[in-house]
């Protein structure tokens, strides 16, 4: 999609530590002498995630707006799930830091299927700069996706409103200990 001026954001660049000492000066931090910054080594450029901005380097987006699109149309005719089989298929997916399902943290803000069996989820993260940020709209979309009569599943990523602990269900809030 192209962006014009005003849908450019500004990331933060975070220095990852001084060269080797027996490195010259002009060598990149994270860098060995003579070689070129490795984007698959922890600290590099490609694994950087700032607190607040997310994802930087050649990381996943996070960004507002970020969709997720899974499934195929269903056939003419076919039986459309069921709203408890979409809610089941919500509740097993699971943030990888914190022991409670998607459902139950509160994330879920929207989930509508239509006639045609296409589901349409908006949902968000506890944070920005949660690791899986770019990663969850798209385990999302498959597991509602697998769900015997859906079709086409988009799930739209969205930091407003902001999830707040009170987002949480009863479930979660007694699996996390948090009374």
């Amino acid at each position: 999609m192209p962006m014009d001026k005003s849908d450019e954001k500004t990331r933060d660049v975070i220095d990852t530590g001084a060269p080797p000492s027996d490195a010259p000066a002009d060598t990149p931090a994270g860098t060995q002498a003579g070689a070129a910054p490795d984007p698959g080594l922890p600290g590099s450029a490609a694994e950087m995630v700032h607190p607040y901005l997310g994802m930087m380097g050649a990381g996943a987006s996070a960004e507002e707006g970020t969709q997720a699109i899974s499934g195929d149309r269903l056939a003419e005719g076919a039986t459309v799930a069921e709203p408890e089989a979409v809610e089941a298929a919500l509740r097993g997916v699971y943030d990888p830091e914190i022991p409670v399902n998607i459902y139950d943290l509160g994330l879920i803000y929207r989930c509508e299927v239509d006639d045609n069996g296409d589901a349409d989820i908006d949902m968000t993260l506890t944070a920005p700069a949660c690791p899986v940020a770019g990663e969850m709209p798209q385990q999302v979309a498959d597991a509602v996706a697998g769900v015997e009569g859906i079709g086409l599943v988009t799930v739209t990523l969205t930091w407003s409103p902001p999830w707040r602990p009170d987002m949480m269900s009863e479930d979660a809030k007694l699996a996390l200990d948090l009374f």
